[in-house]
């Protein structure tokens, strides 16, 4: 008896829950059966099936599972000395109809081999229906020829290596098994893109290797806090996969430095309780970085995972995610579906997987027809593949794309010259626009020239993946860069023709060039051309160019209608009575004053005044941009007013000027009750508090009565103790 068979008893022996006769008198029929029969490497066939047995048992399935993989070539390789009859009188019904779920329709001649390839998926699917171990022993039988698809031919590989990306991985993640998934992908994307996945390897070990004790510190600090509430735990780090980093890199068009989860520590405890316990000793060691936290326990997937993610900054400056599940959710997320087949499940669970897939009996109830593949592959649309897609080449090769996809996306999956080349689309012989939907079971062909100029930029609104788009703006970005910066240009002013203000071209180029600094660009012309390809919306820059635009074009505003600014902070008034005692104007107490919201000035700023008509004097801070600009006006000079703060201001107007500070600080879930607790304690009156996301930052709006700039800098030296703020400055009322 070979040994790896005795190793695999051996294994299994030590459960106690296995049928080990019967594993070995399926084992024994196999061999014999494939006696003679080599794989291409050279090796006796049957050291693939017991390959695939072990993987199997890996899986935690049960006594039959294993026995059905063991067989599960038999009846497709062994001619006339296997049937199906024959192994249901030797194992059972049960196991036989597993063999002839997973063999493929090799007696039945085929037109086309699109036609073939519909019927073998149908049938997999078909007996998957009946019984979900089908999948299983397919995806154990996948991934053992992937991993010695090396001794194929290149054409062969890649065509191979294809369809486990497009169909098997897919289905892996589907049912829950990641670590079938995770390599499915890494092998497949090894032999579809080699150049692409050593650069990624390479850019991997490259930043693993200047930070190769940063996991170490890391769950040593989690360990720490772990054992300080004595909690039951185990921890483990790793590493981003390369297919994962490669897919945000090449399908979603992220640097390696927005990849805040290529670190990540997993922590398993016995219970729910403990889950959130955790997360809570998480977020007090390390600070969380805002919108990346998920409760996959409250929330499961539709694959039946459950787990708490968080992303929190290391002490190093270095992002990772942290995984926090128990025990039972960690089996799941391993195994998936295929833990509800273990032997202990029972059959509770088997009625849960039952009603995980009545999407399949439905489709038997309702449609038998067998050669229609678009009506039987429509409904493949839900649940298991509820937002994707499957289509096929005129070859019969499988592309899987996201619901809702184009014949644009379908040649952009093909190859980026398809895309690029493309004037037209057929869906099963058909003549159809470019823009049509793709529905599962269609056969989709492209149709290219030579002479083709490229895509339209109107096919971005068009497409749906995020790899056809991202192809199509790397050709614009490639080969249009004159052109981009035209229709970068008219996108932005666009956007600031919204603001209801006219401008000149001076100002406007100082305002672009501004807002292109500020987000790390040298040149104005390198915005305009990210717009211009689709690198980045205006909608990402909309705030800085208002704020930009405001500060700019905010003298005009002042100066040439007059009376506008001082109605404005009319609405917002802030001082009441108390303006006129506080300003004196060329020496003359009581004058109508208006307090600039432009500039926020308060009592200890240098200030000036400017006559409105009918509005008293409007204050502004002496290097207020707009009175710098409006003393520089030779028509306007008679109209500024020396102006100074009355000694009349004391405690009784205490706390009657209103300013707006701007907190920029470390997100975490008590930043904004710690900041409103500090002013309470201060007793500052809270006017107005508002947030918003910067850049991994929080930045919190607030404003506050104060008595003047001394007690200002009281109120922002006290707020700046708060370790988590980085900084606070002075804004403008709104």
């Amino acid at each position: 008896m070979n040994r790896s068979i005795e190793s695999l008893l051996e294994k299994l022996g030590k459960n106690g829950n296995y049928d080990l006769d019967k594993i070995k008198k399926s084992y024994l029929f196999a061999e014999k059966m494939h006696i003679g029969q080599c794989r291409i490497s050279g090796e006796p066939y049957i050291t693939h099936p017991l390959a695939v047995a072990e993987i199997v048992a890996d899986l935690q399935l049960d006594t039959d599972s294993i026995c059905a993989a063991l067989l599960h070539d038999t009846l497709e390789d062994c001619g006339e000395l296997v049937d199906l009859p024959l192994i249901r009188k030797e194992f059972g019904p049960e196991i036989a109809d597993i063999v002839d779920g997973v063999t493929k329709l090799i007696h039945i001649p085929f037109e086309t081999k699109q036609e073939e390839s519909i019927e073998n998926l149908r049938k997999m699917f078909l007996a998957m229906s009946k019984d979900l171990r089908v999948i299983f022993i397919k995806l154990a039988d996948r991934l053992h020829n992937m991993r010695t698809l090396n001794y194929r031919t290149p054409e062969k590989q890649r065509l191979i290596a294809l369809e486990t990306m497009h169909v098997y991985a897919p289905l892996a993640h589907r049912l829950g098994i990641q670590r079938i998934k995770q390599e499915l992908e890494k092998l497949a994307l090894q032999y579809l893109d080699p150049i692409g996945f050593e650069e990624v390897r390479q850019d991997t070990e490259k930043r693993f290797g200047e930070n190769k004790n940063f996991l170490e510190k890391a769950t040593h600090t989690v360990e720490q806090g772990l054992s300080e509430y004595k909690i039951k735990y185990k921890l483990e780090g790793r590493i981003k996969s390369i297919y994962s980093i490669y897919k945000k890199m090449y399908n979603q068009n992220k640097s390696f430095d927005e990849i805040y989860d290529f670190y990540a520590i997993r922590i398993l405890v016995d219970t729910e309780l403990d889950c959130y316990t955790v997360l809570g000793i998480i977020h007090e060691k390390f600070n969380s970085i805002p919108g990346r936290f998920k409760d996959y326990i409250s929330n499961p997937k539709p694959n039946l995972y459950r787990s708490l993610h968080t992303t929190v900054m290391g002490r190093e400056g270095i992002p990772f995610e942290v995984q926090i599940r128990t025990w039972d959710m960690h089996t799941v997320a391993e195994y998936g579906l295929a833990a509800h087949w273990k032997y202990k499940s029972g059959e509770q669970a088997k009625a849960m997987v039952d009603k995980k897939l009545q999407w399949i009996r439905t489709l038997l109830e309702t449609d038998m027809d067998i050669d229609d593949p678009d009506e039987f592959f429509r409904p493949l649309k839900i649940d298991l593949f509820e937002d994707e897609i499957f289509v096929f080449t005129p070859k019969g090769d499988v592309v899987n794309l996201p619901s809702g996809s184009t014949p644009i996306d379908f040649a952009y999956s093909i190859h980026s010259a398809i895309g690029n080349k493309m004037v037209g689309a057929k869906i099963n012989g058909n003549i159809v626009p470019i823009d049509s939907i793709l529905q599962t079971g269609q056969i989709v062909e492209i149709l290219t020239s030579a002479s083709s100029k490229g895509p339209s930029r109107d096919w971005l609104k068009i497409v749906r993946s995020g790899e056809a788009r991202n192809k199509i703006r790397q050709f614009f970005k490639r080969e249009m860069r004159a052109e981009n910066i035209i229709v970068g240009k008219l996108e932005i002013e666009r956007e600031l023709k919204r603001y209801g203000r006219s401008y000149t071209e001076a100002q406007k180029n100082e305002i672009v060039k501004y807002v292109a600094n500020r987000i790390g660009l040298p040149e104005v012309d390198d915005l305009y051309n990210n717009i211009g390809y689709g690198g980045m919306s205006v909608s990402k820059i909309a705030l800085k160019l208002r704020d930009e635009f405001n500060r700019v074009i905010q003298p005009i505003e002042v100066l040439e209608s007059e009376g506008s600014l001082v109605e404005k902070t009319a609405k917002h008034e802030r001082r009441g009575r108390s303006n006129s005692e506080s300003v004196i104007i060329d020496s003359v107490d009581g004058c109508t004053v208006k307090f600039a919201k432009c500039c926020n000035p308060l009592p200890g700023d240098s200030i000036i005044g400017f006559i409105t008509k009918g509005y008293g004097v409007s204050i502004h801070k002496y290097e207020c941009p707009n009175a710098q600009k409006g003393l520089s006006k030779p028509e306007d000079k008679d109209r500024w007013v020396v102006a100074s703060w009355s000694k009349k201001i004391d405690k009784n107007i205490f706390g009657s000027f209103e300013a707006t500070l701007n907190i920029f600080a470390v997100y975490t879930p008590k930043i904004i009750a710690d900041v409103s607790v500090s002013l309470s304690e201060m007793k500052v009156a809270v006017t107005s508090i508002s947030t918003r996301d910067n850049a991994g930052e929080i930045v919190i709006t607030v404003g506050v009565k104060c008595s003047g700039i001394e007690h200002l800098n009281s109120i922002m030296s006290n707020l700046k103790k708060n370790k988590n703020i980085r900084d606070i400055t002075r804004g403008n009322l709104n």
